[in-house]
């Protein structure tokens, strides 16, 4: 099966329609950008084991400044 005839019978992740080859795997633009904002509003997240990075700025040599 070629990569076309799986986006003909693919279905949209956000709505089900079937998806459009110029917004694969979406079937429609409106459908890839709310994909997309739940990316970037965290809805979305890929779990890791990682400790979060501190964002406020301090680093540890900071602590060694007396």
């Amino acid at each position: 099966m070629n990569k076309e005839s799986k986006i003909d019978t693919a279905k949209c992740p956000i709505c089900g329609k079937p998806a459009d080859k110029s917004y694969a795997p979406f079937c429609s633009k409106h459908c890839a950008d709310v994909d997309l904002n739940r990316w970037l509003s965290g809805v979305y997240k890929i779990p890791t084991n990682e400790a979060p990075k501190d964002t406020e700025g301090s680093s540890d040599k900071d602590s060694d400044i007396a």
